[in-house]
């Protein structure tokens, strides 16, 4: 089983204490609701701690992140490297507000999808109109368009991982060596 819905999820973190939730958001997103006792550690710091966390990891991880697709590439990740047990929250964060959970709220950010949809049709948007006084800057509405083509093909978003760097995402920030010692700590209680 690599994804579980927001009803098995909560049945599964209240059955068994050794769950952890691990929320593969930015800080902003994590820090505008989370689930409970979710630890933040950003898909790219995922990937930048693989091994680490294929080695310390123990018990059951659930991943969440806003609809899914960010942990799902991070069970992938970490199954590709060797752990087994990481299932995905399916449908995220979105799923698990839309059932009734309980979430701890602070202030709201917004989500990076939603920042992605300002950054490109901002940039369409004022690239067309400069193509009134400079034809050629239709160009860039059409690199964008490309650039969201090639992301769907490949779900991947490689303005999403941009956004995801700048400082509004970051505020807050992430000690990554706590989750890790959480992701320690997990093995040696399970």
């Amino acid at each position: 089983m690599s994804s579980i819905d927001a009803t098995a999820a909560r049945t599964l973190i209240a059955a068994d204490p050794d769950v952890l939730v691990v929320d593969v958001r930015t800080p902003a997103e994590y820090g505008t609701a989370h689930i409970d006792g979710a630890v933040n550690l950003p898909l790219d710091q995922v990937d930048a701690q693989l091994r680490r966390i294929v080695a310390d990891a123990g018990g059951r991880l659930l991943l969440v992140c806003q609809s899914g697709r960010r942990a799902e590439r991070a069970r992938a990740a970490l199954s590709d490297a060797g752990l087994s047990g990481a299932v995905v929250l399916d449908g995220g964060m979105n799923a698990w507000i839309a059932s009734g959970a309980p979430v701890n709220r602070g202030r709201a950010r917004w989500p990076l999808e939603r920042q992605v949809r300002l950054v490109v049709g901002s940039i369409v948007l004022a690239s067309v109109v400069a193509s009134l006084w400079i034809p050629a800057m239709v160009l860039v509405a059409g690199f964008i368009g490309a650039g969201l083509t090639f992301a769907a093909v490949t779900d991947t978003c490689a303005m999403g991982l941009l956004l995801a760097r700048l400082p509004y995402n970051r505020a807050g920030g992430v000690d990554v060596d706590d989750v890790l010692s959480r992701l320690g700590a997990s093995r040696a209680g399970g």
